[in-house]
């Protein structure tokens, strides 16, 4: 993966390695007990919110490792590091200079409800960014659906082009669907196959990491 080996090369002195859980398994500690043995390892989740598997799947498989001392990161968004990324995809498309251009940020969606509330942080933070309003739309799990959010933009803005910029990680179904919701336009995920990880998201899973480092170092001296 490519935010890993960008975070590797940022950071050479570090053992870093990748873990791949996936969401339906049902046993997250044996999952993660096949990359994780150093008992100080730092475990940053690579998704965009803290949906359920995050906080309860990971948090209980971090508990029950076989190794003590491991410790979980928080994930990576809402970060304006991520907004920087979302934008530099949308300016891609090159329209968003039109003022008849609506943007609606996509993304996957959960029965958290505070990874909901922090999607539409995400939202809020790149209006904020773009100096226009971004309605949020979600693929699943939770509403509105991307598809409703893109035709309510239509009926409140009637003849914009809706532009979608897309709140995932990484090409996938997810991405998929996003693409069939019916937009005018649909902006490239955060990571690319063949490209290089962008700067801003190596240097935002670093953060993650030296955040529970400074913890544990603190931990440590009391």
């Amino acid at each position: 993966m490519r935010l890993v080996d960008g975070v590797a090369t940022a950071r050479p002195e570090a053992d870093v390695s990748i873990a791949f859980v996936d969401a339906q398994h049902t046993d997250l500690a044996a999952a993660l007990a096949e990359s994780v043995a150093d008992p100080q390892a730092i475990i940053v989740p690579l998704v965009l919110s803290a949906g359920y598997h995050m906080r309860t799947g990971l948090a209980r498989g971090l508990d029950r490792l076989p190794v003590a001392g491991a410790a979980l990161a928080d994930p990576l968004g809402p970060d304006e590091r991520i907004v920087d990324v979302l934008v530099a995809r949308l300016a891609r498309l090159g329209t968003l200079d039109d003022e008849d251009v609506s943007v609606v940020l996509a993304a996957a969606g959960s029965n958290d409800p505070r990874a909901v509330r922090e999607c539409f942080e995400t939202a809020r933070m790149l209006g904020a960014r773009l100096g226009r309003p971004v309605t949020l739309g979600f693929i699943a799990a939770a509403i509105p659906r991307l598809p409703d959010a893109i035709e309510t933009v239509r009926a409140v803005h009637p003849g914009t082009r809706v532009v979608v910029a897309a709140y995932l990680l990484a090409p996938g179904a997810f991405y998929d669907a996003v693409v069939l919701a019916g937009a005018d336009a649909v902006a490239e995920p955060l990571l690319l196959p063949g490209e290089v990880a962008p700067e801003s998201l190596v240097s935002l899973v670093l953060a993650r990491a030296d955040a529970i480092a400074q913890d544990q170092e603190y931990r440590s001296r009391v």
